[in-house]
């Protein structure tokens, strides 16, 4: 039984996963590069950890939220790394990251060969549902990992087993397609709405019984409206899903334009400066319409 939880990334993401596996109950050893949000962490209960090995070391189980493929990399493979820490042969490392495929199927193979089950895992849904225990978990594993840390992933939100290693972060391009995507629909209804004179705060409930409803209708056109671009998730993550989704998308030789439109706004919307703000600034790059 899993009692005790290593956790590698303490961002806004981790934060939310840290402090639902608490309140559920689990001991949680925490590490971050960042000193300040391991020293935030421990106001929620998550003990410090020197090193993603040392953090091993104590855990029944590891699980990994950080921001790049070259960070998970570095967390696994790197210099006092997971695959460094014999204390894990025979447990499960669980990566929530957004991961290049390629990347996640040689992370798991080294892991692998040292005893060590891989599960990419990556989510929808955000901070708030994190910490909700309401992500969507798109997983990718063999039965007999997925097993060893079904009640973990069920604490924090649907896990849908997508099939081997890489399926999860094969299903989370299809998600990035349709979200992000999105981002962008909205930002132009809401200019649309504005062009019209209609009262934009009541959109999302007039629409949300019909087919134009949406999480991100519900969830970022709010804070489209507000001019709310405090980040639940950074522009320059958007930006570096949607590149990582364009590479994807050239190895399969699919044409993805709507894909290749929303990147090209938030190339803009980085370019600008705007990285460290929420993905629903990318509004800010569609004229506001005329007022008559």
């Amino acid at each position: 039984m899993t009692k005790t939880i290593g956790f590698i990334g303490l961002g806004l993401m981790g934060a939310g996963f840290t402090k639902r596996l608490a309140a559920k109950g689990y001991r949680v050893i925490g590490f971050d590069v960042e000193k300040a949000r391991l020293d935030e962490a421990r106001g929620w209960g998550v003990e410090a950890g020197a090193s993603p090995a040392a953090v091993a070391a104590a855990a029944d189980m590891v699980a990994i939220c950080v921001t790049t493929t070259k960070a998970v990399e570095a967390v696994t493979l790197g210099e006092n790394g997971l695959a460094s820490a014999a204390a894990l042969k025979g447990k499960t490392v669980v990566d929530f990251s957004t991961t290049e495929i390629d990347t996640t199927l040689r992370i798991a193979n080294e892991l692998q060969q040292r005893g060590i089950a891989f599960i990419d895992a990556p989510v929808s849904g955000g901070p708030g549902a994190a910490e909700a225990g309401t992500l969507a978990i798109m997983a990718g594993g063999t039965e007999a990992a997925m097993a060893s840390v079904q009640p973990v992933l069920e604490a924090l939100g649907q896990v849908t087993h997508m099939g081997a290693v890489g399926a999860g972060q094969a299903t989370k391009l299809v998600n990035q397609a349709l979200c992000l995507t999105n981002y962008c629909v909205v930002a132009e209804g809401l200019r649309l709405a504005e062009a019209y004179g209609v009262d934009t705060r009541k959109i999302p409930a007039a629409l949300a019984p019909g087919l134009a409803n949406s999480a991100v209708l519900q969830t970022i056109y709010p804070r489209m409206v507000e001019r709310d671009y405090a980040p639940r998730g950074y522009a320059r993550q958007v930006l570096k899903d949607l590149e990582m989704l364009q590479e994807a998308t050239r190895k399969q030789h699919l044409a993805m334009p709507m894909v290749a439109q929303a990147t090209t706004l938030f190339r803009m919307l980085v370019a600008q400066g705007k990285s460290e703000l929420d993905g629903a600034a990318v509004v800010e790059l569609i004229p506001e319409p005329e007022k008559h």
